[in-house]
């Protein structure tokens, strides 16, 4: 006899598939809002608001309302990086940048080439030893031998020095191109972790205005400028950008990144 009404077949299947749905739906509520949240170790749960929040994945520190600390860390750098900044400049401002000049060579070389592992300035894009050296001069980047002698530059002198160190022949003249074998984060970068492409600032395909040539320069300072940035130690870079690029690389990345560089530099005479 065929089942009518509340028991028939159809009822039943109705009933189980909307308590299995409400049975998933609350499981995934206590997944979501309970035990992911808690198994992060930053986890402060403050109200269902603060859960709910966490569960949506906005980070901890949007949550707490406390101001930050240190205002230096929300300016990355006071310079205003401008087209003009990176014209070629006149024989008497390079004249007048060698003459300041002399009191880099112990560090950057004659003509600007490190044998200290400093970087190499030749050839430098005049725009980015401004930028430096103007972060430098207002504490946006830290360093007591380059803030000692960036005090008592003019803005004048800073461009003049640009101008010489810019007139001079690069470390390796060749910019890096998609010829050349590669290292993956050099060329394509890695856009699941937000590391975009080195190439795509630093020349060979596209060089961003402030973004430095990187070709020939000395293993250890490219090492150590990577690292400051992953670790939060060097802060003027405008947006954070070079900090998100650097905070999710490995040892072995930059290692990788910083070898490709510097091997780039033109092999010595003898």
């Amino acid at each position: 006899m065929r089942e009518h009404g509340f028991f028939s077949r159809a009822n039943r299947i109705g009933w189980v598939s909307t308590v299995g749905l409400l049975v998933l739906t609350l499981m995934a509520v206590l997944v979501a809002f309970a035990w992911l949240p808690s198994a992060q170790a930053d986890f402060r749960a403050q109200g269902l608001w603060d859960s709910i929040c966490r569960a949506a994945g906005v980070p901890a520190r949007w949550l707490d309302g406390s101001p930050r600390k240190d205002n230096a860390d929300v300016v990355a750098t006071n310079v205003v990086l401008l087209p003009a900044m990176a014209k070629p400049a006149s024989s008497a401002s390079v004249g007048r940048g060698a003459t300041l000049a002399l009191n880099c060579t112990m560090c950057h070389g004659a003509l600007g080439l490190s044998r200290s592992d400093a970087p190499n300035l030749a050839g430098q894009y005049p725009e980015v030893i401004r930028k430096q050296m103007l972060d430098y001069r207002s504490g946006k980047r830290a360093s007591a031998i380059m803030a000692a002698l960036a005090r008592n530059l003019t803005e004048e002198n800073i461009a003049d020095l640009a101008a010489y160190y810019a007139s001079l022949p690069k470390a390796r003249t060749a910019p890096t191109t998609y010829d050349e074998a590669l290292p993956a984060l050099v060329r394509v970068g890695d856009p699941m972790r937000n590391i975009a492409p080195c190439i795509s600032c630093h020349g060979g395909v596209d060089q961003k205005l402030g973004a430095p040539w990187l070709e020939g320069m000395p293993k250890p300072y490219l090492v150590q400028q990577l690292e400051d940035f992953r670790h939060g130690r060097r802060k003027n870079d405008g947006q954070q950008q070079m900090r998100n690029v650097a905070r999710p690389m490995t040892d072995a990345e930059i290692d990788s990144v910083a070898s490709f560089y510097a091997r780039k530099a033109l092999p010595e005479h003898h």
